[in-house]
């Protein structure tokens, strides 16, 4: 990936769904489009697009870790390097939607 040598983490989705069946307290953070959102959504996300995210910033909070996703991955790179370079808590879910769609147990939203 393009920014491996951020110091944000990267997650698996199933990593994420242990996160999500623990009760975990954290935001997960859909940087896609709002037509990608509406159209299939992990639930529970907030939906921020990337290219909105340094006019936005200021909605998130600071005191829990933000889990970003988009499509594949790299959008949400990009958008964990520039909030781990914020100061806050971030983790990239490695692979995306699609890598999410892909495991056993998924909360989708919207239209496949």
């Amino acid at each position: 990936m393009f920014f491996n040598s951020a110091k944000y983490k990267n997650i698996t989705a199933e990593d994420l769904n242990e996160k999500i069946e623990r009760g975990d307290d954290f935001l997960l953070l859909d940087v896609r489009t709002p037509g990608e959102h509406a159209s299939q959504a992990i639930e529970g996300s907030y939906l921020l697009p990337v290219q909105e995210l340094p006019h936005r910033v200021a909605e998130l909070p600071r005191d829990k870790e933000i889990v970003v996703y988009c499509r594949v991955g790299n959008r949400s790179a990009f958008a964990a390097t520039y909030l781990f370079r914020l100061g806050f808590n971030v983790a990239n879910l490695e692979g995306g939607i699609a890598a999410w769609g892909r495991t056993d147990k998924t909360a989708l939203v919207g239209v496949s």
